[in-house]
């Protein structure tokens, strides 16, 4: 299974988290079956009714091990610049793979299944685990949907089964990275001519919530508890985003929407911030709720796995990153690291590459890092 030939294969699926992954799901399956793995399919219906899977799979026995885990979804590729067939047809041009998901993570999955297959040769004498979920890129819903569903995932937990998500990271070994927290308040008013008595704007309400959302933002910009010199930036990047639905200016605003995300780092009180905003936005009559609360992911530094895991690589030490990974759903996996070839600096751009130097390296280096775990 040629890496290069995997990668262009996985490319040409048109796998945008807004439609269905369920055609390149069964490329990965049947590829898996074909190297001899349990294989175990879960699929969900997302909240627009598109069909959506994940698979799971094992190869040997007993406990142990180590697992593997990349995601099949893209992000759109409604703009691409470069000359040619468009974002679906890979193309190799000056030692670069270029396609939507060369980088993030089709590349990386082609990795993974290329060096499953050198193992799978090998007779392994504890269990290797390759896991691709959908749905990464917009919220990890089809890494939840494994945790609850698939009995292969409890196996791997059960047996202390150690991971790597590999995403994008030039091989490096990264030790933790940040959760994602999203929340929306949400004002009712009601649209009336602007020169009339009859209607109420919705954004009066929201000022004064909108003043403590403010108070917070410029609170974990300078408070030390609310930061984390191992990471680049050091804050929660506590964002906040605006909307009334479009009123014009001689109407009033009938609704009125707040969403606010922020990134906690590990030993950060998630909750407390959260809980201070929906206090707030009872006092001024909000609707408020909580989409999504992921904690970050972290594992120390200095442990026996990491530095296996450097050794490994070849890597001289881990780092953290700011970007979330489906890492933030696999709480169960206690020890875990993101390893994967390719630049994330190219993730999610227009014309998206990955060195094919990457591509080969990171086979050998997971090809060595399966061995280590399940081949003894």
């Amino acid at each position: 299974m040629d890496v290069l030939d995997l990668a262009c294969e996985l490319i040409r699926f048109p796998s945008v988290s807004r439609d269905s992954n369920g055609p390149i799901t069964d490329f990965v399956q049947q590829r898996l079956k074909e190297l001899g793995c349990a294989v175990e399919r879960c699929d969900y219906r997302d909240a627009a009714g598109v069909l959506k899977s994940s698979v799971v799979s094992k190869l040997g026995e007993g406990s142990g091990g180590i697992a593997f885990f990349g995601h099949t979804d893209v992000v759109p590729a409604d703009v691409w610049f470069r000359d040619g067939p468009g974002p679906f047809e890979p193309t190799v041009e000056g030692g670069r793979l270029y396609g939507r998901g060369s980088c993030d993570m089709k590349g990386p999955v082609a990795a993974m299944l290329a060096a499953a297959g050198r193992v799978a040769k090998l007779d392994p004498k504890a269990p290797l685990y390759i896991v691709c979920t959908a749905d990464e890129e917009i919220g990890y819903a089809g890494a939840l949907d494994v945790v609850a569903k698939s009995k292969i995932y409890q196996e791997m937990v059960q047996g202390a089964t150690r991971g790597v998500i590999a995403e994008p990271t030039r091989l490096g070994v990264v030790h933790g990275h940040k959760g994602t927290y999203g929340f929306r308040a949400v004002s009712h008013g009601r649209a009336a001519h602007s020169s009339t008595r009859d209607g109420i704007n919705a954004n009066l309400a929201m000022i004064p919530f909108l003043t403590e959302m403010k108070a917070i933002y410029d609170e974990t910009e300078t408070d030390p508890a609310w930061q984390d010199d191992t990471f680049d930036p050091p804050t929660l990047s506590w964002n906040i985003c605006m909307g009334d639905g479009g009123s014009a200016l001689n109407v009033t605003a009938r609704e009125s929407v707040a969403t606010v995300s922020f990134r906690p780092m590990p030993g950060q009180d998630a909750d407390a911030l959260v809980q201070r905003a929906r206090r707030k936005a009872a006092a001024c009559g909000l609707d408020f709720e909580v989409p999504f609360q992921f904690g970050p992911l972290y594992v120390d530094p200095e442990s026996a796995f990491i530095r296996e895991m450097l050794r490994l690589t070849g890597a001289d030490r881990s780092r953290t990153v700011c970007y979330g990974t489906d890492g933030v759903v696999l709480q169960d996996i206690r020890e875990k690291v993101i390893v994967g070839p390719g630049d994330v600096a190219q993730a999610h751009t227009v014309d998206e590459w990955i060195a094919l130097e990457q591509l080969e390296r990171g086979t050998d280096v997971f090809t060595r890092i399966m061995r280590h775990y399940c081949c003894g």
